[in-house]
């Protein structure tokens, strides 16, 4: 590089700076330094090389200096990038509480599937929590600054005044309040303990699949030529592809299924449409039409009246005349595109392995990387498909089924009882049924099936309310069946105690209980402990089994665990609501999607030997790529909102910080800032999608 000339190397007018002209030479854009000259350099070798050490002392300083110079160049632009990146969240954050939309406006609390009465409640009882810790906080400070040290003394020596007061709440809280919180810490701790053990497990069963490489294996496979139905295994195969209102994401689904490698005359795909919006009924309606003047055997339903939601649309298509005629069924939700290969990879293991009832494939996420709060989410799924899907599938033959990209037989779905409306959850409703009617599992980890996460904070808290419900609904309505059933008793076991209790109970309920209420309560009440290993490194090593999966997510993982412990308000809420029918527990919400699946995407996690393939039973994808998607009608404008609940606990969290600064917590408050400054990010919903 050429000695600078600017500022530097020269004054206005010609008249040279005094000093030691230097050339810098970087190896890389890392500021490492490879060579560092100047004319001096040579006079100094000479000087060095006779005995004199002033020389290279200069230059061994020169160095260094540079070296300073740069790293605080780059240590400035590190600190401009931070100051500017905090401004823009100040300003996003002032813009929504300039704006005042909170979630509890009615459309949003209709939306949410909750009731605004246990909504009220819920929220009144973390205002009630609230202004009892910043009074405590009061009294706390006043305590401090007027040098009352009563903790060693109050139980005896008599005082008056304001410090008598003191001394009384003291004496109360020791006696009463201490030891039913106490209580309540070490139960918690204990179904924290259990709970990471299962988790602990899961993971040491996951390590044992991958280090004796396990993998479910069909007896037998679908032939490559797939022209020719008796050239192999074959067998009528129903797709169906459930959606509501869903225009931005209707063509990709359609299109890929259509697409998919398999004899035209042994597999029907139908479109069951419940949108009730007539726009969205006429593009689906001609989507439909124009695969079937290309070939596709292809069938759009449509029902008025929208009973039962997806599990009553379903019900519904599997009442049709010619479904006999089939003997298993595919389902992908409106957002899943799976490869040409799909049914080829999945079917074949059904064949000589009559006890087997589902196939389930693992999802992947086109949008994984859209913002933090996918990110975040993509941890999660991750965990849950390579974790616990694989190692239940592999040890039990049972797990929950996903919804959606699984292939299932269709004398289990009738001999299980088919699909029923009684909770959100009908696909986990109906793989219980199936496995207390002696049917197995198998989850392929390796079968990928491209889908989208949501993107707005809005949206996923809609889905972890319904996910979250449907589960205690469905063990209230299943509990006297699984006693009844005549499978084995370790298999009733894990069902009441591991997949219900323990993973859809307890798991929300300790989060929010151990986490949101009884940590900042104990800096409050001192006498009561939350050991250090509770708060920090229990947490940290499950947070960093569950990032495993998706090891390019590790720089996410203080976020991730923040966030989780965040998420435990809505699951908690969700919980209680299914568990007891509180509100609308039974309202279905469609999750939003935004469209984002492309042709890329999908030839992205296709084989190679399908990459180039050109004789599939459908178009290719370049038909649907090219095509706008249609204009959006004038619906209701989306706005990022104020969560309340989410803003109290932020409050709280931050206030119980300021107190354990008082008695020297060192890990407490720090846990309690950064878990408060979360809760306040995401009560702004400044976490996913910003809106302007």
């Amino acid at each position: 590089m050429a000695p600078w000339s600017g500022l530097w190397g020269g004054k206005a007018g010609g008249e040279a700076y005094r000093g030691t002209p230097v050339v810098v030479k970087m190896a890389n854009p890392n500021w490492s330094i490879s060579e560092i000259s100047s004319p001096e350099d040579e006079e100094e070798d000479l000087l060095a090389a006779a005995g004199s050490r002033k020389g290279a002392r200069t230059k061994n300083a020169k160095q260094i200096r540079w070296v300073l110079l740069l790293k605080a160049h780059r240590a400035a632009g590190c600190l401009a990038t931070l100051a500017s990146a905090a401004a823009a969240l100040a300003a996003a954050a002032r813009r929504r509480v300039t704006a005042g939309r909170t979630d509890a406006e009615a459309g949003v609390v209709a939306a949410t599937g909750e009731s605004p009465v246990v909504r009220s409640r819920f929220y009144a009882f973390i205002k009630a929590f609230l202004i009892v810790s910043v009074l405590l906080l009061a009294v706390e400070l006043a305590a401090y600054f007027n040098g009352w040290n009563l903790a060693a003394s109050a139980l005896a020596i008599p005082v008056i005044g304001l410090e008598s007061l003191y001394a009384s709440w003291l004496r109360f809280r020791a006696i009463y309040v201490a030891p039913t919180l106490q209580f309540l810490t070490d139960a918690c701790v204990v179904l924290f303990l259990i709970q990471s053990a299962d988790r602990l497990i899961q993971c040491l069963g996951c390590f044992y699949i991958h280090l004796k490489r396990i993998k479910p294996k069909p007896k037998a496979t679908a032939l490559p030529d797939a022209e020719d139905p008796d050239a192999g295994f074959y067998p009528m195969v129903l797709v169906q592809i459930p959606m509501c209102n869903e225009k931005e994401v209707y063509q990709q689904s359609i299109a890929a299924v259509c697409n998919l490698d398999w004899p035209k005359s042994n597999f029907l795909v139908q479109v069951l449409d419940d949108s009730d919006d007539p726009l969205t009924q006429t593009l689906i309606r001609e989507e439909v039409a124009k695969w079937q003047q290309q070939g596709a055997r292809i069938l759009y339903r449509h029902r008025v009246l929208r009973d039962g939601y997806k599990a009553g649309n379903l019900k519904s298509a599997m009442g049709c005349s010619y479904v006999k005629d089939y003997e298993f069924v595919a389902i992908f939700d409106a957002d899943f595109q799976p490869n040409p290969d799909f049914l080829k990879r999945t079917v074949p293991h059904f064949k000589d392995n009559d006890e087997l009832g589902l196939v389930q494939a693992r999802w992947s996420f086109v949008n994984k990387d859209e913002n933090l709060l996918t990110r975040l989410q993509n941890i999660n799924l991750c965990f849950h498909f390579e974790v616990e899907q694989q190692v239940n599938g592999v040890f039990l033959n049972f797990f929950g089924f996903n919804g959606t990209a699984g292939v299932w037989r269709i004398k289990a779905l009738e001999d299980s009882g088919g699909w029923m409306e009684r909770t959100t959850v009908e696909d986990m409703d109906i793989a219980v049924r199936a496995h207390l009617n002696g049917w197995k599992f198998i989850f392929l980890n390796d079968v990928e099936c491209q889908c989208e996460l949501p993107e707005s904070y809005e949206a996923y808290r809609k889905q972890q309310h319904r996910w979250h419900s449907g589960p205690m609904q469905l063990f209230r309505l299943c509990l006297p069946d699984i006693i009844k059933c005549k499978i084995a008793f370790w298999k009733k076991a894990n069902l009441i105690f591991l997949f219900f209790l323990l993973r859809k109970l307890i798991l929300p309920f300790y989060s929010f209980t151990l986490f949101c209420i009884i940590l900042p309560m104990t800096m409050f009440v001192p006498e009561a402990e939350l050991p250090e290993w509770v708060v920090c490194y229990i947490p940290a090593l499950m947070s960093l089994l569950n990032i495993l999966p998706s090891p390019k997510s590790f720089p996410f993982i203080i976020p991730y665990l923040l966030f989780e412990n965040t998420m435990s308000v809505t699951k908690f809420n969700a919980m209680i609501s299914g568990l007891f029918q509180l509100g609308s527990a039974y309202e279905w919400v469609v999750t939003k999607k935004s469209g984002r699946s492309s042709e890329g995407d999908l030839i992205a996690l296709a084989p190679k030997e399908l990459k180039h393939q050109k004789n599939v039973s459908a178009p290719n994808l370049d038909t649907v790529a090219k095509e706008p998607l249609p204009l959006k009608k004038d619906s209701k404008k989306k706005h990022n909102r104020i969560y309340k609940k989410e803003l109290a606990l932020s409050m709280l969290l931050l206030t119980a910080a300021a107190r354990s600064l008082l008695s020297k917590q060192g890990i407490h408050f720090y846990f309690l800032l950064f878990q408060g400054l979360s809760f306040l990010l995401v009560g702004l919903d400044l976490i996913g999608e910003q809106i302007e």
